[in-house]
């Protein structure tokens, strides 16, 4: 390997292409980003043309690059929204547009995927991966494909050349057996085409050098080795530093999403718990529909911004509110109806807010309590990401309930995450 090596991580989101460049300490020495155009809406369908993809990847690259030194990249790897999926021929080219992560247009596969698959499988749901496959292979025109991919592997497959391979944190969505690290039996009962399956690999293991002509266009060296990526969400809490068993993420967005590492794999289809599978460890997770859509049903984020002032973390305002956007709850607690409790509301908005704050802190605390149920190992520290980590005083009222260190994210890019893997995917040849 060069002696002062770079590894490029490379984030393909819906609206962007975000690409870091760090080195052999993780010192963070350029960043790079490109637009996507907006995708086709029709009804519940949202699709995008892969090769937008793939040419936002190469603008920021190519801004990339302008900053650091070709010469210096050893290593490549790429993310992607989990569950976006495309079908190519043998060469790589996509057949028809690929069908986005969000998008729910497969309902009638979704059911056959219910009727067969077991319920903790992560194919369940219009928008898997799988119900998106069957989609696929129950049109006519695209019965000469040869490879479903998602949206990391079809750009890990233009970068090397060479298609037919995933990862086993994207392919969740479609099925795989992450715990015996296969694609499943009852695939047959669907009537799944095993030639269009991914190989499988771990994240941040080695694909393979980069194509010529790829290296060719960005003036890369000839041995800069391809990684195996993952998912977008992984990438995130990878990019925070979280690492030792029972660190946790918790993202707080619109809603409320926590995932920690475990040593143990879990699984409880009641409550949308699921594991993805790092190596030989396990990132567990759910999410919530608390969070900053149930805060805006009250507030502005200009009158948040003004109460936050007025907020006294060490005064409790003694008030047990569930906040939610609207009726139903899917983790911690599995109930399509359970409603949103935020009375009585006090007169004083700051009081009312601290109170919706300290209800969405419980949601929170009750989540982990949740995982600990099914098995996770102890709560060590937890990292946030999102919106919400930007309020000081939510976050010592998290801290108050949490009772475990909350330290300062390591980076909030996930494209950086992806690169730690293009490091490991380097140190492991």
């Amino acid at each position: 390997m060069r002696s002062d090596p770079l590894f490029v991580g490379i984030d393909v989101g819906t609206s962007g292409v975000r690409a870091v460049a760090i080195d052999r300490a993780g010192v963070s020495c350029g960043q790079a980003a490109a637009p996507i155009p907006e995708p086709d809406r029709e009804g519940g369908g949202l699709s995008q043309d892969p090769e937008e993809w793939w040419r936002a990847v190469e603008a920021a690259l190519d801004a990339l690059l302008a900053t650091v030194p070709a010469d210096r990249i050893a290593a490549l790897a790429v993310d992607g929204t989990s569950g976006t999926l495309l079908v190519t021929d043998g060469a790589g080219t996509p057949l028809a547009p690929g069908l986005l992560y969000n998008d729910a247009r497969s309902v009638e596969e979704a059911a056959r995927v219910k009727r067969v698959a077991p319920p903790d499988s992560g194919a369940q749901g219009a928008t898997s991966a799988l119900a998106k496959l069957l989609h696929f292979q129950g049109r006519p025109d695209l019965a000469k494909a040869r490879h479903a991919l998602h949206q990391a592997d079809w750009i890990a497959g233009r970068l090397t050349g060479r298609f037919g391979i995933t990862d086993e944190n994207n392919c969740l969505k479609m099925g795989y057996d992450v715990v015996a690290r296969c694609w499943p039996d009852w695939f047959d009962d669907l009537g799944v085409r095993r030639d269009l399956l991914p190989e499988a690999r771990i994240p941040g293991t080695a694909l393979g050098l980069i194509a010529d002509g790829v290296a060719a266009r960005f003036r890369l060296p000839r041995d800069v080795r391809v990684v195996a990526g993952t998912t977008d969400g992984v990438a995130a809490f990878l990019a925070t530093g979280a690492s030792e068993i029972g660190d946790a993420v918790t993202s707080l967005g619109s809603t409320l999403v926590v995932k920690m590492l475990s040593d143990r794999p879990l699984f409880d289809a009641a409550s949308g718990v699921y594991s993805h599978r790092l190596g030989d460890r396990w990132l567990p997770g759910g999410a919530s529909n608390t969070g900053g859509a149930a805060l805006l049903r009250f507030f502005t984020a200009e009158q948040m911004a003004k109460l936050e002032p007025r907020l006294q973390p060490d005064r409790p305002t003694g008030l047990s509110y569930y906040p939610l956007p609207a009726p139903g709850e899917r983790f911690p607690i599995n109930d399509p109806a359970k409603p949103s409790v935020t009375e009585p509301r006090p007169e004083d908005d700051a009081l009312f807010f601290q109170a919706l704050l300290e209800g969405i802190a419980d949601v929170e605390a009750l989540a982990y309590r949740r995982l600990r149920d099914l098995g996770a190992p102890p709560l060590r520290s937890v990292r946030t990401v999102g919106g919400g980590a930007r309020n000081p005083a939510w976050s010592e009222i998290r801290a108050r309930r949490l009772g475990v260190s909350m330290p300062r994210p390591t980076s909030l890019e996930a494209a950086y995450g992806t690169a730690l893997l293009a490091r490991m995917g380097a140190a492991s040849q």
